[in-house]
């Protein structure tokens, strides 16, 4: 008997994002849709758990079904953690990937690379309607580069490389990120609390 999925509708509209985890829980419990509609959140927290939380609650609440919300950023140890869950914003409101790519660099300017230490974090939270949510982690350890390197990926991939892989996250195949990445080291944890949660339901 095949089980049957539980229609969790996640809290963005960025469309990287659905694919990215659509394929990291592929084979799992979840069938990950987009929202109807775009819900206007604050992000007034000051983690990433904390800001993933708001998000998953809210759309939750307004939808009445269950709702996963990632936050995720990067923390650069020459900057005392920025821009960490300002990322997305580090740059103004509407700057693109490559604004803030070059702000970070702009800022890490004459910074050797033993002190461009850095770690990209994803916080996931499923959230239902009512009460009960599961929030799980993931970090990748890295380092910034004095240059962009890569086609692939958005955000900071291009800047952040993975000594380890000997790559920036934008030099991976999609196949490769989807397995290195913070998103799927927290989307294969999420799996496995999923699988236990999802039991009783």
């Amino acid at each position: 008997m095949t089980q049957r999925k539980l229609r969790v509708v996640l809290a963005t509209t960025n469309s990287h994002k659905l694919e990215e985890l659509q394929k990291m829980l592929e084979g799992s419990p979840v069938e990950l849709v987009m929202p109807p509609h775009a819900i206007e959140v604050d992000e007034t927290e000051e983690t990433f758990r904390g800001n993933a939380r708001l998000k998953a609650r809210t759309y939750a609440r307004l939808l009445g079904e269950p709702a996963l919300a990632d936050d995720s950023g990067l923390s650069v140890e020459a900057l005392g953690g920025r821009p960490g869950v300002h990322s997305a914003r580090y740059a103004g409101a509407n700057a693109t990937d490559a604004d803030r790519n070059r702000k970070l660099l702009g800022e890490l300017e004459g910074v050797p690379d033993a002190e461009r230490g850095a770690c990209f974090h994803c916080a996931l939270v499923l959230a239902w309607p009512g009460d009960g949510e599961l929030t799980v982690e993931g970090m990748v350890s890295g380092r910034i580069l004095h240059e962009a390197r890569g086609e692939h990926g958005f955000g900071y991939d291009p800047v952040f490389y993975v000594p380890s892989l000997d790559k920036t996250f934008a030099e991976l195949s999609p196949e490769e990120k989807n397995l290195h990445s913070h998103r799927a080291k927290a989307a294969e944890l999420l799996v496995e609390a999923l699988q236990h949660a999802t039991a009783g339901r």
